[in-house]
């Protein structure tokens, strides 16, 4: 393997390091705030806002994953025991420098983009914006850091729910309805699923980094009901909001990834803590992905009919 990688070229490197299995997760709340636009409006009135947000929410995110990347390595959390994917700096691929100046190349990037939705949603876009920066560094960084401490559920179901599907809604329409915050609580929990994922498959190497989670400090069974409850969660989301009559019956696309939800909750109990579990991972983020597209495909049909 550490030959392997070692073939790999720079562009590789960078890829390995962005980790693209997981950016539908920050693309998925954008996706689901232009499904609210759309019912709430009927049409997209700032299709390049939409756009723009959806490609500062993938830099943050990849930003995010390289600060999380080099501030594990330099903690000494990432370790060569480490059962997840390839890390860059931990394996030698990239030089903590080389990291530390990606993740402030891809934030300024972000930023640039920032700019346009700052001057089309006002300041409030701009504290979004800056409390989404701010968090990637709270999350990982300094002995403190929301990981450490068993707070990354907490922060996922907020930023990548309540906060991307509220903020996308209020920049497209300068609103807020109530079936945004509704949605921001179905997609932030499907979202928080993969985290869980990933804890539970680092039970050992978190215990031993002092990291404390509910997987960690329960076991692995808590770790899976709380995937299931997660799971019910995103799919009681879509109910309650019909029994609220904020939108039509088309919402129920949602339930057309639910198969796929059952056999990912199946083959996540039945892995092992090992890297197998990896595989787990990247099913959990493609459910995120279809669960999205389906639940914003669903939105925007109850405000076109």
């Amino acid at each position: 393997m550490a030959t392997d990688l070692e073939h790999l070229s720079t562009a590789q490197r960078w890829m390995l390091g962005a980790r693209p299995r997981t950016l539908p997760a920050a693309a998925a709340p954008v996706v689901v705030g232009i499904g609210v636009a759309l019912l709430s409006e009927g049409r997209l009135e700032r299709p390049l806002a939409a756009l723009i947000a959806a490609l500062c929410a993938v830099l943050i995110q990849i930003g995010a994953n390289l600060v999380n990347d080099v501030a594990d390595f330099e903690k000494g959390t990432d370790t060569a025991e480490r059962l997840g994917p390839v890390r860059v700096t931990q394996a030698g691929l990239l030089s903590a420098r080389q990291v530390w100046a990606g993740v402030f190349t891809t934030f300024g990037l972000a930023v640039l983009g920032g700019l346009y939705l700052a001057w089309v949603g006002g300041w409030p876009i701009v504290a979004i914006g800056l409390a989404c920066i701010a968090a990637a560094f709270i999350y990982t960084v300094g002995p403190y850091s929301l990981s450490d401490k068993g707070l990354g559920d907490i922060f996922v179901f907020i930023f990548f729910g309540l906060v991307g599907v509220c903020g996308t809604v209020y920049l497209l329409t300068g609103q807020l309805p109530a079936v945004a915050w509704w949605s921001g609580a179905g997609v932030g929990a499907l979202t928080t699923a993969i985290l869980v994922v990933n804890n539970v498959r680092d039970i050992a190497t978190d215990r031993q980094a002092g990291r404390r989670n509910l997987p960690v400090v329960f076991g692995r069974r808590a770790g899976e009901w709380e995937f299931i409850a997660l799971l019910a969660v995103g799919y009681l989301t879509p109910l309650a909001i019909l029994a609220l009559k904020l939108s039509g019956f088309s919402i129920l696309a949602v339930f057309l990834t639910l198969p796929y939800a059952i056999q990912l909750t199946r083959r996540f109990i039945a892995a092992p803590a090992s890297p197998a579990m990896n595989a787990v991972l990247g099913q959990a983020a493609q459910l995120v992905l279809f669960y999205s597209l389906a639940l914003g495909i669903g939105l925007a049909l109850s405000g076109w009919f």
